[in-house]
């Protein structure tokens, strides 16, 4: 169909939802890629790659560490079941399922990888997308801080190994501050309360609402910067000693991040705890300098059946915009008639192969620059465009004195 019989309606139709959009060319191939490098790299380190359904049941796709996304996730009823469904907002619950469920016969720690896209009913703050990409891992079955470590590790990694450059990392101890709060005898949903203070970093707001806490939770919120200073002025804070273990966990865990990777950017924030609702343990967030938002998130949870897990979720929509775009790729074309002899040893070669499929009215150049081709396959060589134009010309200078 040319293009000017096409559907003049057909830019309506395709209308899509808020959120919601076509990935063209390149893109759709560039996000392919990259998304399977990383799973690649995950690969490498000994996650085995797992493919949960888009859609589950609401009382398994909202378990464990599924409870945090019930107010995100699209509900439908299956007509077959007669059962309420939830599409997936977050993949992570949806691994610890198949950790439990699936492979709880297998020794630990158990390491799996996950690829796979997700909708949510409302776009982030930062994001107007409602269809994300998702790509991650998860160690499962495995306490000690060393799975901690291996996990953040295992995300600076995959980013590196794709492009992304000045990688920091914020971890957090998102469970620190309600565990104060216990142990001093404060209600941690009281309003008002400490918490909207440490949200928004604002002294006066915890001096004011702190209470008997007010003292700890200022020096909690000092604690936070770059790695050697904030870590020694949380371990040189009298905390109570229900809390001191995470304190200690947290900068162990940074500390021997930023041993195995010197050029790795680590902060860290005891009292951060948004977004991370379900941990139990650290958690943290990769980012990119000059780009906005974070490239991934992670941290310590429990998985079915109460198991100790860590892990992480990066962000597509993100990462792509921390690494640089592709060259793009070397285009043949292959005229009509060539035989698929000669286009098949080409595309072994490496190029990327368009095959004409009527004879070229203006010649084999005109139709390869039309179809965004560099090269033309004439006598079996890659031949530049130039040349065949110059060829092309020739053959038509010929063809015109033979009319004459």
């Amino acid at each position: 169909m040319s293009p000017t019989t096409r559907d003049p309606d057909a830019a309506r139709r395709a209308l899509l939802p808020a959120g919601l959009r076509d990935v063209l060319p390149p893109d759709a191939a560039r996000e392919a890629a990259t998304v399977e490098r990383l799973v690649a790299c995950f690969e490498s380190h000994g996650y085995e790659r797992v493919k949960p359904p888009l859609i589950e049941f609401e009382d398994s796709l909202f378990s464990g560490p599924g409870a945090a996304m019930t107010e995100h996730a699209f509900r439908l009823m299956d007509p077959v079941s007669r059962r309420m469904m939830g599409v997936r907002a977050d993949m992570t619950a949806q691994v610890a399922r198949i950790a439990a469920a699936r492979l709880g016969h297998l020794p630990r720690p158990l390491r799996l990888c996950y690829a796979g896209e997700v909708l949510r009913v409302a776009p982030g703050a930062l994001d107007p997308e409602r269809e994300l990409v998702q790509v991650g891992a998860e160690l499962v079955g495995e306490e000690g801080p060393a799975a901690d470590v291996e996990a953040i590790l295992l995300a600076a990694d995959g980013l590196r190994r794709i492009g992304a450059a000045r990688i920091s990392v914020d971890i957090a101890a998102p469970r620190l501050v309600s565990d104060l709060l216990a142990a001093l005898g404060i209600d941690p949903a009281a309003r008002p309360g400490p918490r909207a203070g440490l949200d928004r970093k604002d002294p006066v707001a915890v001096a004011r609402h702190g209470g008997p806490a007010a003292p700890a939770l200022a020096g909690l919120m000092a604690a936070t910067g770059a790695r050697e200073e904030a870590t020694a002025r949380l371990l040189a804070l009298d905390l109570p000693e229900a809390v001191r273990p995470a304190a200690r966990r947290l900068a162990e865990v940074a500390a021997a991040v930023a041993a195995a990777e010197p050029d790795l950017a680590v902060t860290i924030d005891p009292v951060e705890n948004r977004g991370f609702e379900y941990y139990t343990g650290l958690g943290f967030s990769l980012f990119a300098r000059g780009t906005r938002g974070e490239l991934g998130r992670g941290g310590r949870y429990l998985a079915g059946g109460g198991e100790g897990s860590c892990g992480f979720t990066l962000y597509m929509e993100t990462v792509l915009r921390a690494i640089a775009e592709p060259e793009p790729p070397a285009r043949l074309y292959v005229p009509f008639g060539v035989s698929r002899a000669d286009a098949a040893r080409a595309r072994a070669d490496g190029w990327i192969a368009v095959a004409g499929l009527a004879p070229e009215a203006d010649g084999p150049a005109a139709a390869a620059a039309a179809l965004g081709c560099g090269r033309v396959l004439l006598d079996g060589a890659p031949v530049p465009l130039e040349a065949a134009a110059r060829g092309d010309q020739k053959n038509r200078g010929g063809k015109d004195r033979g009319r004459g």
